[in-house]
């Protein structure tokens, strides 16, 4: 597996755009070598399960989640991450299927102060929100910290400050820019690799632009250059796109603030109960579309044994 992914990482660098996200297949994978690492790979593994696993509802986030819940558990070992470190690594993983155990450690005597500390950054809550808010109630201090700093959104006010001042260099295309300069519609297959597909924008000569391969690369050397002034860069140009279609004001979620939260999507990906109590294979479906999920269903812990 180390070695697949090592010569995808070439690969990719060689079209130069990052290596894509570990799939549960490769996840399920770096599992096995986590828990019996090969000497020399331990810092390249520990990489791997941090960061190039996608957050959220993914399917590798389901394996990674379910990893790391049973750690957090005592159900599974790792040399490389013991039980607090589990905790912090499924504090990264924005929402989805690390919420239910984050809220169940909350009654863990261990673990409750560090699964705080991630659930206070921590916003796609859904119906959680109110497992946390009924722990609360009953008396735990942890749940209540947890709460008081939703309410203070510390989440919000860690984050550094906006400078008082930011330095752009501008990016400037003459003329009328469209979807179609942006996201050509030929590399519309691309378009789920961000990376790749942003290699196709402005592929097409036109005035100031040149391309790297016209018809089929976009001007990288130029970007570079306005890049290498070493400020942000803005794109500046006559931008035209369909007017918006008119809709519902979006409904703040079960459980959050307008002013705070963010909203429901309109079709969000959720475990169903069955899903939650029986082992999953790679080729199960397992997403099923929800208006707004009810509860966030706990990651089933096959990685165990």
């Amino acid at each position: 597996m180390l070695e697949a992914y090592r010569q995808h990482v070439e690969e990719r660098a060689a079209e130069g755009v990052p290596p894509k996200p570990l799939t549960a297949e490769q996840v399920a994978a770096l599992i096995e070598l986590l828990k019996a690492p090969p000497a020399g790979e331990e810092e390249f593994i520990l990489d791997l399960i941090t960061n190039r696993v996608p957050p959220g509802v993914d399917e590798a986030a389901y394996v990674k989640a379910g990893f790391l819940t049973a750690i957090a558990k005592g159900e599974a070992t790792s040399p490389l991450i013991d039980k607090i470190h589990a905790v912090k690594l499924l504090g990264t993983m924005q929402g989805g299927y690390n919420i239910a155990t984050l809220v169940e450690l909350l009654d863990d005597a261990e673990l409750a102060k560090e699964a705080g500390e991630q659930l206070k950054h921590t916003l796609l809550m859904f119906d959680a929100f109110h497992d946390v808010e009924e722990r609360a109630k009953a008396g735990n201090a942890v749940a209540k910290d947890v709460m008081q700093s939703w309410a203070e959104a510390e989440w919000f006010l860690s984050k550094p400050a906006l400078a008082e001042k930011i330095t752009l260099t501008v990016f400037k295309v003459p003329g009328e820019t469209n979807t179609d300069d942006l996201s050509p519609a030929p590399d519309a297959w691309s378009r789920p690799d961000i990376p790749l597909h942003a290699n196709a924008m402005l592929k097409n000569e036109r005035e100031g632009i040149v391309p790297e391969v016209p018809g089929t690369t976009g001007p990288l050397k130029q970007i570079e250059e306005v890049k290498a002034k070493g400020f942000p860069v803005a794109y500046v140009g006559d931008v035209s796109a369909p007017a918006p279609r008119a809709s519902r004001p979006p409904t703040p979620c079960c459980g959050s603030s307008a002013t705070t939260s963010p909203t429901c999507p309109t079709s969000a990906p959720a475990v169903s109960a069955s899903a939650a109590r029986s082992p999953r294979s790679s080729s199960t479906p397992w997403k099923t579309p929800v208006p707004c999920p009810s509860r966030w269903m706990s990651p089933n812990s096959r990685w165990a044994t």
